[in-house]
């Protein structure tokens, strides 16, 4: 079973501020063209997207630097809703360990939760790779900065945007692999959960 936890870019949330996808039909057969082209513009971080280190720390790692291990591999999906504490970071981490040793490097946090600074903390303590979740951002929407700070300094990438209501709790494949665009402080990707060996 493959799972598309991928919003369509077009129709996608965007965070407060950020310019959202634009669409241009360049080209179409039925007008008597070559053939169908399309062009767009997009902010790094509108719909399903990651973050790299770069996003807010200014010598941090663009997204063309950070390693693809951190964006495929084991994952665990864990329903939360409100605030993610410190206690909770902690629940979740062993947790996703006993489901499945290396599950506990990517967290992909299903429903409408926000990762608090302790939270984050303990993330970043415990050398997590990934942090996902449903919001077009990890930490209050209101006050990102301290959330971010801690996880991207940690070089913990983060995977925004996600949706997972047709996702049970479990252990998946993730592959969220982002376009590699040079030196820049987030990409989209194209995010897909796979049930395959691990659960069974």
């Amino acid at each position: 079973m493959i799972y598309d936890i991928t919003q369509p870019l077009f129709e996608c949330e965007v965070f407060p501020g950020d310019p959202k996808p634009e669409k241009k039909i360049m080209m179409r057969l039925e007008k008597g063209d070559v053939c169908n082209l399309t062009a767009f513009s997009m902010c790094a971080h509108n719909g399903t997207h990651v973050d790299a280190p770069f996003h807010f720390i200014n010598d941090g790692k663009g997204i063309d630097k950070v390693a693809l291990e951190k964006f495929i591999g084991p994952a665990y999906v864990k329903e939360h809703k409100g605030d993610v504490s410190a206690s909770d970071a902690k629940e979740i981490l062993k947790k996703a360990k006993a489901a499945y040793n290396g599950a506990e490097k990517k967290i992909l946090i299903k429903g409408a939760a926000v990762v608090t600074l302790e939270a984050a903390k303990v993330f970043a303590e415990a050398g997590a790779d990934l942090i996902g979740n449903e919001s077009q951002t990890v930490g209050p929407e209101n006050a990102p900065k301290a959330v971010h700070l801690v996880l991207l300094g940690a070089e913990v990438v983060l995977l925004e945007g996600i949706r997972l209501g047709a996702v049970p709790e479990g252990v998946y494949l993730l592959n969220c692999a982002p376009l590699n665009l040079t030196d820049t402080d987030g990409a989209p990707c194209r995010a897909v959960l796979m049930d395959c060996l691990i659960n069974g």
